[in-house]
């Protein structure tokens, strides 16, 4: 039975991604720093490591063969990404695992390209974006000196999973139980979204294809390029019941931006919000077969009862 470590296990990706290694049949340990599985994952070994300790995520990912790093530092802790990459490059070498990475557009940065695909150039605007760059020169370099094989999946803002963190839960409905969806940006915008059970399967059926790649690929994840108008009407659909299009108050987060370290991590990336862009992937279907795509109505209603807010199918409890 492949083995496989969930780096990052208690993050909603995390989460999400070692359920579906777990329903393919893989062994899964997941790797935290208390070395507790979260309660929603059965079926999974736990494992104490420290991401930002060597020897320790060596010891965490011993004997494995794939390592999915799901680590992601809160936005004001970024300097962490590079030791952080560093450390699970020397655990994939360590134990000769392959690296599996979810990326992100952060790498194309301001103006966006409408369409990206896996030949848009990297042109990183801001220091987030430089440091996926660089991480992923890292990964690519150790690829090519034939020591860490590597498969990039990029996909857009994630939705779906419980747990709390995304646009999708802090944002776009934060207010849904009062009656209103809070638009990020303008309403009619296209943004890339990926619902995380699409995706982490995704990364399953990479995992399952292996002979298909080489010893570094980065392929895109084409998720659910809509509108705010869209996912508003997925939302009243699974709601029964109408909304008033709110939105999000930039003004507010870019006047105290200068005081609060979290506003301003937001507002140096709100160029997502305002430029319309989407995924597409010329190999990723000829790789793993049809691409896993829950249908918009389907995937937003399973997202708002993964947070708690009821729904005409559903039986949650409003939050």
């Amino acid at each position: 039975m492949t083995k496989i470590a969930i780096l990052g296990a208690n993050g909603r990706l995390g989460r999400v991604v070692a359920k579906a290694f777990i329903d393919a049949g893989f062994d899964v340990r997941t790797v935290t720093r208390t070395g507790k599985v979260p309660a929603e994952i059965e079926g999974a070994t736990a494992v104490a490591g420290d991401a930002l300790d060597r020897q320790s995520l060596i010891r965490a990912t011993e004997g494995v063969d794939i390592i999915f790093n799901g680590l992601n530092p809160i936005y004001t802790d970024w300097g962490k990404c590079l030791p952080m990459a560093e450390n699970v490059m020397a655990a994939c070498h360590a134990n000769n695992a392959l690296h599996l990475f979810p990326g992100t557009v952060y790498n194309y940065g301001s103006p966006m390209p409408a369409v990206i695909t896996e030949d848009t150039p990297f042109h990183p605007t801001t220091e987030k974006g430089r440091i996926r760059c660089a991480m992923e020169d890292l990964f690519r370099r150790e690829a090519d000196a034939g020591r860490v094989r590597t498969v990039v999946l990029r996909a857009g803002d994630f939705f779906g999973g419980t747990g709390s963190g995304s646009w999708f839960d802090l944002v776009v409905a934060a207010k849904i139980n009062k009656g209103a969806y809070t638009a990020p940006g303008p309403a009619d915008l296209v943004h890339e979204w990926a619902y995380l059970p699409d995706f982490a399967v995704g990364f399953v059926a990479l995992a399952s294809n292996l002979d298909k790649l080489g010893s570094y690929e980065a392929l895109n994840f084409p998720g659910h390029a809509v509108t705010d108008i869209e996912i508003k009407a997925a939302a009243e659909k699974a709601l029964g019941r109408s909304l008033k299009m709110t939105s999000m108050p930039w003004w507010v987060l870019r006047a105290g931006s200068p005081f609060v370290a979290m506003w301003r991590e937001i507002v140096s990336m709100s160029y997502l919000r305002f430029e319309p862009h989407q995924l597409a992937s010329t190999r990723l279907e000829g790789i793993i077969g049809e691409i896993p795509h829950t249908p918009l109505d389907q995937a937003v209603a399973q997202a708002l009862e993964d947070i708690g807010i009821a729904t005409v199918a559903g039986t949650s409890k409003a939050a």
